[in-house]
């Protein structure tokens, strides 16, 4: 592993490469995690274990998080993380090591969605995996926040952030995750968040800007999928986030596709066994397949 710095326009993004053992350029792919994630929490995982299969994989904070550059912190902004996306991609196809017309995507949970976004536009990524996605459109977060009224109050929340925000340069924040907040974005306790020996990592300040509800509850991911043309791998669950979204999503892919449904909830994805294993087995296999 090496740690890397690019640029993603005015702002330097800071990652991890993870390169296996060989002197020959090998494909490259791009990981990242879940929403409000550091690359510490899943994201070098899965890259680490796709360059001890024979891949260069680069991990890195977005825009905002972690060792990254960039203002306002700790904002799920989803056009600025595909946008991140995008110069992660032309860094890796840059790369010595990497061979630059060889090269993939794989997104864990809501990244799936950002490196769909960028994958339907961006022709050089060759192959997209994404493991326990969260793909939502209006009508599912109507489902998951309770409904018109839930999204409603959530938007309003957003306007009154924004204008504060752009009155004082303040950013209002709530917690990512806790059982005691009801503002919080998750408002339940999460044992991989809140566990240090999970995710819960010092590198993570576990907070959620408010005015990112706007554009997080107005993404459309569900209608990406016709203006995909890569071969896409998806590997879920039933008892992980929102499967009707991956049904639907996976239902509106127009090139080649395969499903992998298995075991376990969301949070297994992240950092447990089996889960973990089967999904980087089959996103190993898949971009061996598609990356030739």
């Amino acid at each position: 592993m090496e740690t890397v710095k690019f640029k993603a326009g005015d702002v330097t993004l800071t990652g991890n490469l993870f390169l296996p053992d060989t002197i020959e350029p090998v494909p490259g792919i791009v990981v990242a995690g879940t929403w409000t994630s550091v690359k510490e929490q899943m994201a070098n995982r899965y890259a680490e274990r796709l360059a001890d299969r024979g891949f260069a994989a680069l991990s890195f904070d977005f825009t905002g998080y972690g060792e990254s550059g960039g203002e306002p912190r700790d904002y799920e902004l989803p056009e600025r993380k595909i946008a991140d996306i995008h110069h992660a991609v032309t860094f890796l196809a840059d790369h010595p090591a990497v061979d630059a017309d060889r090269l993939g995507a794989l997104g864990v949970c809501a990244a799936a969605m950002y490196m769909s976004a960028n994958a339907a536009a961006d022709p050089r990524v060759r192959s997209l995996a994404l493991v326990a996605p969260w793909l939502h459109d209006l009508e599912i977060c109507h489902q998951v926040y309770g409904g018109a009224d839930g999204v409603a109050g959530k938007l309003a929340e957003a306007t009154q952030a924004r204008a504060n925000f752009e009155a004082t340069g303040e950013v209002e924040y709530v917690p990512v995750v806790s059982g005691s907040d009801p503002r919080a974005a998750m408002p339940f306790d999460i044992d991989f968040y809140l566990n240090p020996s999970r995710g819960g990592l010092p590198q993570w300040p576990n907070r959620f800007a408010v005015m990112a509800w706007e554009g997080w509850l107005g993404y459309d991911s569900i209608s990406l999928s016709s203006r995909i043309t890569q071969p896409v791998l998806l590997v879920h669950s039933e008892a992980a986030a929102i499967p009707e979204g991956a049904r639907r999503f996976y239902a509106g892919l127009t090139g080649p596709k395969k499903s992998i449904w298995t075991d376990g909830d969301q949070f297994a994805f992240y950092d447990q066994e089996p889960q973990v294993t089967t999904a980087v087995n089959a996103a190993a296999t898949h971009f061996t397949h598609t990356l030739p």
